[in-house]
C-alpha cells in the first residue's frame, strides 16, 4: 500500500485498537470534555462512526449568490477557506476561520437537531465567485486580504495582526469540528459555508494572492483603516461603512440563520477525511464526477484549487496536488461524506519555525549583557557569550517580558516560571563558569536578603557601600573587597572580577556552609546489585560485574586531579544482604551476611568503601567471584528498602554523602520494611481513583528519602522488570533524592546489554552535585512560589537534593507579590551550595534579569513556547497524583485556550470573530499541547503499563526544554535524503503519515528511542547497503544496532544515529520498523500530528477545537 496515496483506514478515533504484544501505545478514548457541547465536537474524544471514502462529482459548482447586489468591487477577496500565509516582520499569526461573508444558512447553533427532522442534505459544495472585476494589483489586493501585517508596533498601540492564517469558516468543508450522529438521526444537514482546503504560499515571504470575501455581519460597520504598518484588513476608503451583505433565499431544506455573531462558526460537520498523499498533482480545475441531483450547476466561474478564480494556475511549488476525490452528494440514506479538511500546509509548521530560526540566529553568539533577552530556540545549535546574565543552557523562561502587575498576568494566564540546570554541561568552546575564592571571609552579600554580590549591585559613596538589586537595602563593602568606581560609578575592577562581569560564577564555600561547621569529606558510589533467581538468570549479574572492573577507572575528578577521590563499596542481596570487605591488604575479600532485615546495620566500617587504586586486585577478585557464588540460586524474592537503609547507614558511618548505584529485577514482596503488593489495576483508568495508580503505595518511602536527603544519599535505580514492580512507589527514594531511574523492561542480553552499559556509564562518570540546596531570590515584586522536579522541600524555599547531576532540572514559577516597574525589570538569582566530586564546598550562582511590560503586547511578544510547555507537562503531570487525568487535561486545555483568547482580545488587530490568531512567538501551543494531552500519562493506550506512565511522569518532572521538546515532538528524519558527503543531518519532516513515502527510510527520535523505519518499496541497494541483507522480508527486526558495513550510506547512517545518541541524555533504544509490520503501530503512536489509535485528536482537528474553545470564551 502506497502510504503516499491511501488515506489510513484505521478504525474511528475513539476506539481502542487490537493490541500486540509488548508494545505500547496511548488510547485516547473517555467520556467528551466538560463545557463542550456534544453537537459542537462530540468526537474530539468519544467514539465517531466511521465515514466513507470521497467520489468526485461532477460538473464546475458554486453556490447561489449570498446577496442581491454584488460587493464593492475594491473587495476583492479570497475563499475564507483559504489560507493568506503572508510573512511579513514578526507580529502574530492569524489562524483564521472566518465568519461567512452572509448569515450561513443552517440551522441555528439554538435549534436541536431532532431524529426524522433532518433538513435536506444540499447536493452542492459551497464554493464562492467573485463578483465585478478581479484586483487592479497586488497591492490592491493585499488592502483586502484577512490577513494583517506583523510588525512592532509601539507598546502602546496594539501590534497589528499577521502572517494571516486564514483558516475558513470551515462548516462544510474543513473543520474538525463535528457532531457525532447516531444511525437514528439519519445523515447530518450538508451546511453551505464557505472554505476552500487552505494552501500554503509559493514562497515564504511573500504574500500569496488568494483572495476573500468580506468578513462582514449585516449592520456591521468596520472601523478605520489600521495605521499599522503594512496592509490593513479593510479597504482603504473613507469611513463610509460598506454596505451590509444581504442573505439570498435560503435552499430547500435550510432554515435561515440570524447573524454569525450570535452562534458558533462550527456548525456541526462530518470529521476531515484524513487524506493523505496531497503532494504532488497538478492543482485540480474543477472537481468532476457525477452531477449533484438536486441543483443543476449554475453558470459561473469554476472554482479553483488554490483560491484564485477565472484563470487557471499552472502547478506551483508547496500546492497540494489534485483532491483524490469528492463527496457523492445528495444520495441518503448513504453515510455522511467527509468534508474536505485543512490543509496540513497552511497550519502553523514545528519544522518551519525550528528552520526559521536555525536560518535567523545559528550563526550569531547569543549575547546575554541585554536584558530581557529572548534566546535562540533549544533546537538551534549557537554560541553563548556570557556578559552579565546566565546563558539560556542554564535558565530559560516561559517570558522574558513580565507583567507589571498581578491582575495583568492573571489576565493573561500565561505562567511565569524558569527551567534551570544549575550544573548543566556547556559545549567545548564556551568557558566554565570561574571559581572566585574571597578566602575566609566568603563571597559578600546583602545584609538583609543574603543576595550574592553579582553584576546588578549598585556601588555607592565611591564604593564604599553597595545597594543590593533585589531588596534594596544598602550594605557596607568589606574592606578587603573595596575599589574605586570609574566616572560612570563602576568599579574599575569590574572585569577583572567574574561576580561583577558575568552571568554565571561560582565561590568557593566557606566551613560556615558546611554542616556542623565542618569541612565535608569526599563523596563515596555503593554499587548494590540484586543476585535473586532472575537476575542471576538473565546474565545482568555477570555483565555488571565484568563492566565494573573497567568502569571504575572512571569515576568523575575535579579537572586536575591525578584519579578520583570518590571512594566505592559493594554490596548483594536478595532477601538477605551481603556485605564486602574490600580492604587493600587482603588477599581475598570478605562477605558478610545480614539477614535481620528489620533492623539493618553495616556490619563492617573498616574496609567497605575503599579507594580503587589502593584495592584493585581485591576489587577485581571480589567482581569475578560474584557471578560464581550465586550462579546456582533458587531464591526469587527480593527486599529493597533495607538495601537503600544499608548504603544509607554506611554513608552517616563514613560521615560522607554519597551516591548508591541499586541494580534491582522485581517486586519486593519479601518480608521486610517497606515489602509491597501488587496493587496494579487497570480498571482504575478514567476512573477517579486513576491517581492512586501513580502514588506510592506506603509512607515509607516518603520517610526514607528525608533521611536520605539529610545525609546527602542519592539514589540511582536501574529496573530490569519482567512485570509489574510498583515504579510509582520504588522510585520515591530516587526522585526525592535528586537521583535518576533507568528501565530496561523485559532485559535481554543480547539486545539490551548495550543500551545499559552505555547508560550505566554514562551515569556513573557524570558530573554530580552532592548534598545540595538551591535557593531562587527574586527583586521586589515577585516570588518563587512553586518548584517542579526531583527534590526534597523541608520549607518553602530551599530546595533540597542529595545528589544533582548535570542533566537535572528544577523548574520555578514566580508568582507577583507587588507591582513592578519596567524601569527597573526583575531580577532572579540561583544559589547553588553543593559539595564537588573531590569534596569541596562551593556555590555556583546564575543571574538573569527580565524586562518587565505594561502592556500584553509585550508579555505576548517575548514568551518561548518550548519553555512554557516543559513547564506545562510538569504542572499537568503532577496534578495527576491529586485529580483525575480528564480534569487535568481539561484544565490544560482551558488554561491555553485563556492565554490565546486575551491575545485575541487584548493584541490582536480586529478582525472576524472566525479567524484563529496565534501570537508569532506561540504558534506552536497548539500542536505541542495537543502532543502533551496524547502523551502516555495523560491518555494511554491498552498496551501502556502502569509501571511507564509513572516511569515516564518521574522522567519528564526533571527534564530540560530541550529534552521534552524532542519528547513530545519527535524528530522524523528521511534517511535516503542525506548527503553522504556532508556531515549535516538531512532536513526533518513533519511527524504524520502522509509524510512518509514507501520507498524510503526514516529515522524518528524522541529521546527515549530511536526507531529507523522501512518502508515496503524502498530499492534494494539501500536494504543492502544499511542492513547487509538483500530484501525487504530479510530484514531484522531484532537488531539493537546497525551492522557496521564498509558503504557511504551505512557509515552516514550510523554517524547521524551517534550524532542524536550524543545529544541525549539516556542511551536510546534502537528499534527496526518493517512498513506493514506490527511494530508500525507502535511506531506511529510518535506521528503526533495524526490522529492516535485510541482516540486523541490530529493537530487539524485540535486546532479546530482550540479555535472553539478561544471562541466560547471570548463570546
Amino acid at each position: 500500500m502506497s502510504v503516499n496515496q491511501q488515506a489510513h483506514t484505521g478504525p474511528p478515533y475513539g476506539q481502542p485498537q487490537p493490541g500486540y504484544q509488548g508494545y505500547q501505545q496511548p488510547a485516547y478514548g473517555g467520556p467528551s470534555l466538560p463545557g463542550v457541547p456534544q453537537s459542537q465536537y462530540g468526537a474530539y474524544n468519544g467514539p465517531m462512526p466511521g465515514y466513507q471514502q470521497p467520489v468526485p462529482p461532477q460538473g464546475s459548482l458554486r453556490a447561489p449568490p449570498t446577496s442581491g447586489a454584488p460587493p464593492p468591487a475594491s473587495g476583492a477577496s479570497h475563499p475564507s477557506g483559504h489560507l493568506a500565509y503572508s510573512q511579513f516582520e514578526h507580529g502574530d499569526v492569524q489562524n483564521g476561520i472566518p465568519a461567512s461573508a452572509a448569515p450561513m444558512q443552517r440551522p441555528p447553533a439554538s435549534q436541536p437537531f431532532l431524529p426524522g427532522s433532518a433538513p435536506t442534505p444540499v447536493s452542492q459544495i459551497s464554493t464562492f465567485q467573485q463578483y465585478g472585476p478581479p484586483p487592479a494589483s497586488v497591492q490592491q489586493l493585499r488592502n483586502h486580504m484577512a490577513g494583517m501585517t506583523i510588525g512592532s508596533t509601539a507598546a502602546s498601540a496594539p501590534p497589528p495582526a499577521g502572517l494571516g492564517y486564514v483558516s475558513g469558516s470551515f462548516s462544510a468543508t474543513g473543520s474538525g469540528l463535528h457532531t457525532p450522529y447516531s444511525a437514528s438521526q439519519g445523515a447530518p444537514p450538508a451546511t453551505v459555508s464557505e472554505g476552500l482546503p487552505l494552501t500554503q504560499p509559493p514562497f515564504p515571504g511573500h504574500t500569496v494572492s488568494t483572495q476573500r470575501l468580506p468578513t462582514q455581519v449585516p449592520g456591521f460597520t468596520p472601523p478605520p483603516p489600521s495605521t499599522g504598518v503594512g496592509p490593513s484588513s479593510y479597504p482603504p476608503t473613507t469611513a463610509a461603512p460598506r454596505p451590509p451583505a444581504m442573505p439570498g433565499p435560503p435552499l430547500p431544506g435550510q432554515t435561515v440563520a440570524g447573524p454569525p455573531s450570535s452562534q458558533p462558526n462550527h456548525v456541526s460537520s462530518p470529521p476531515p477525511s484524513t487524506m493523505a498523499g496531497l503532494h504532488p498533482g497538478p492543482p485540480m480545475s474543477g472537481l468532476h464526477g457525477p452531477p449533484p441531483p438536486t441543483h443543476p450547476p449554475q453558470p459561473g466561474y469554476p472554482m479553483q484549487q488554490n483560491g484564485s478564480f477565472g484563470q487557471m494556475r499552472g502547478p506551483q511549488p508547496n500546492y497540494g496536488g489534485a483532491y483524490p476525490g469528492a463527496p457523492n452528494y445528495g444520495s441518503p440514506p448513504g453515510p455522511p461524506p467527509p468534508p474536505k479538511r485543512l490543509d496540513p500546509d497552511s497550519i502553523p509548521s514545528p519544522i518551519q519555525v525550528i528552520e526559521d530560526d536555525r536560518n535567523n540566529r545559528g550563526s550569531e553568539p547569543f549575547v546575554t549583557g541585554v536584558r530581557g533577552q529572548v534566546p535562540p530556540l533549544v533546537t538551534t545549535n549557537f554560541l553563548v557569550k556570557d556578559q552579565g546574565n546566565a546563558s539560556p543552557r542554564y535558565i530559560r523562561c516561559t517570558s522574558y517580558n513580565i507583567p507589571c502587575t498581578s491582575d495583568m498576568a492573571k489576565q493573561s494566564q500565561v505562567p511565569l516560571a524558569a527551567v534551570i540546570k544549575p550544573l548543566a554541561t556547556l559545549p567545548p568552546e564556551e568557558t566554565l563558569p570561574y571559581l572566585v575564592d574571597h578566602g575566609e571571609s566568603g563571597p559578600v552579600r546583602c545584609n538583609r536578603c543574603k543576595a550574592y554580590m553579582c553584576p546588578f549591585m549598585q556601588f555607592i559613596e565611591g564604593g564604599r557601600r553597595f545597594q543590593c538589586c533585589f531588596c534594596s537595602c544598602v550594605t557596607e563593602v568589606p574592606p578587603h573587597y573595596f575599589q574605586h568606581l570609574d566616572h560612570t560609578g563602576k568599579r574599575v575592577d569590574f572585569y577583572d572580577r567574574p561576580e561583577l562581569s558575568l552571568g554565571s560564577y561560582e565561590f568557593l564555600a566557606t566551613v560556615d556552609y558546611c554542616k556542623n561547621n565542618k569541612f565535608p569529606s569526599p563523596p563515596a558510589f555503593i554499587f548494590m546489585i540484586d543476585v535473586s533467581y532472575n537476575a542471576v538468570k538473565s546474565g545482568l549479574v555477570r555483565l555488571i560485574c565484568e563492566e565494573l572492573k573497567s568502569l571504575l577507572d572512571y569515576l568523575p575528578r575535579e579537572g586536575n586531579m591525578e584519579e578520583s577521590a570518590i571512594r566505592v563499596g559493594f554490596v548483594t542481596y536478595n532477601k538477605v544482604l551481603h556485605f564486602y570487605n574490600v580492604k587493600s591488604s587482603l588477599a581475598q575479600p570478605q562477605m558478610m551476611v545480614v539477614s535481620d532485615v528489620a533492623d539493618m546495620f553495616v556490619p563492617l566500617l573498616d574496609g567497605f568503601l575503599v579507594n580503587v587504586n589502593e584495592s584493585r586486585t581485591v576489587i577485581a577478585s571480589l567482581l569475578d567471584q560474584i557471578p560464581e557464588m550465586f550462579a546456582d540460586t533458587r531464591e526469587t524474592e527480593t527486599v529493597f528498602a533495607p538495601v537503600i537503609q544499608a548504603g544509607l547507614e554506611a554513608l552517616k558511618a563514613a560521615e560522607c554523602a554519597g551516591k548508591l548505584f541499586i541494580f534491582h529485577t522485581s517486586l519486593p514482596i519479601a518480608e521486610a520494611p517497606g515489602k509491597l503488593k501488587n496493587r496494579d489495576d487497570r480498571k482504575l483508568i478514567n476512573t477517579d481513583k486513576e491517581k492512586t495508580l501513580f502514588q506510592p503505595q506506603t509512607s515509607f518511602y516518603n520517610n526514607l528519602a528525608k533521611d536520605c536527603v539529610a545525609q546527602g544519599c542519592c539514589v540511582d535505580l536501574f529496573l530490569f522488570p519482567n512485570q509489574y514492580l510498583d515504579v510509582a512507589t520504588l522510585g520515591v527514594v530516587p526522585y526525592q533524592t535528586g537521583g535518576s531511574i533507568y528501565k530496561y523492561a523485559y532485559f535481554q542480553l543480547e539486545t539490551d546489554q548495550y543500551r545499559f552499559l552505555n547508560d550505566l556509564r554514562r551515569d556513573v562518570q557524570k558530573e554530580v552535585g552532592f548534598d545540595a540546596v538551591m535557593r531562587v531570590r527574586t527583586s521586589t515584586g515577585i516570588r518563587a512560589t512553586d518548584f517542579f522536579g526531583a527534590f526534597y522541600m523541608s520549607n518553602t524555599t530551599d530546595v533540597e537534593m542529595a545528589g544533582l547531576d548535570c542533566d537535572k532540572t528544577i523548574t520555578v514559577e514566580f508568582k507577583h507579590d507587588d507591582k513592578l516597574s519596567e524601569d527597573s525589570g526583575a531580577l532572579l538569582q540561583c544559589a547553588l551550595l553543593y559539595t564537588s566530586c573531590a569534596g569541596q564546598r562551593r556555590l555556583r550562582i546564575h543571574n538573569l534579569s527580565l524586562n518587565c511590560c505594561t502592556q500584553l503586547a509585550d508579555l505576548y511578544r517575548n514568551c518561548e513556547t518550548d519553555t512554557l510547555i516543559n513547564y506545562l507537562a510538569k504542572y499537568a503531570y503532577r496534578g495527576v497524583l491529586s485529580s483525575p487525568v480528564k480534569t487535568v487535561r481539561d484544565s490544560l486545555i482551558n488554561q491555553c485556550a485563556q492565554i490565546l483568547a486575551c491575545y485575541r482580545k487584548n493584541c490582536a488587530s480586529p478582525s472576524s470573530a472566525g479567524q484563529l490568531i496565534l501570537p508569532e512567538c506561540m504558534k506552536l501551543l497548539p500542536v505541542y499541547l495537543n502532543c502533551v494531552l496524547k502523551s502516555d500519562v495523560l491518555q494511554p493506550g491498552p498496551e501502556v503499563t502502569t509501571d511507564d506512565r509513572a516511569y515516564i511522569r518521574q522522567l519528564v518532572t526533571s527534564m530540560d526544554v530541550a529534552e521534552t521538546n524532542v519528547f513530545f515532538y519527535p524528530r522524523l528524519l528521511p534517511l535516503t535524503k542525506a548527503d553522504v558527503d556532508s556531515d549535516s543531518l538531512p532536513a526533518a519532516i513533519r511527524n504524520s503519515e502522509e509524510r512518509l513515502s514507501k520507498g524510503d527510510i526514516y529515522l524518528l527520535e524522541n529521546g527515549l528511542n530511536v526507531f529507523v523505519w522501512v518502508g515496503v518499496s524502498v530499492q534494494q541497494s539501500l536494504i543492502q547497503n544499511l542492513f547487509g541483507v538483500s530484501s525487504f522480508s530479510q530484514i531484522s527486526n531484532a537488531l539493537s544496532t546497525l551492522p557496521v558495513l564498509e558503504n557511504p550510506f551505512s557509515k552516514k547512517v550510523r554517524s547521524i544515529v551517534d550524532m542524536l545518541q550524543g545529544q541525549r541524555s539516556r542511551y536510546m533504544k534502537l528499534i527496526i520498523v518493517k512498513q506493514e509490520d506490527k511494530l508500525e503501530m507502535l511506531f506511529k503512536h510518535f506521528l503526533v500530528e495524526d490522529k492516535s489509535l485510541s482516540g486523541g485528536a490530529s493537530y487539524v482537528d485540535f486546532l479546530c477545537h482550540m479555535h472553539k474553545e478561544i471562541r466560547q470564551l471570548l463570546s
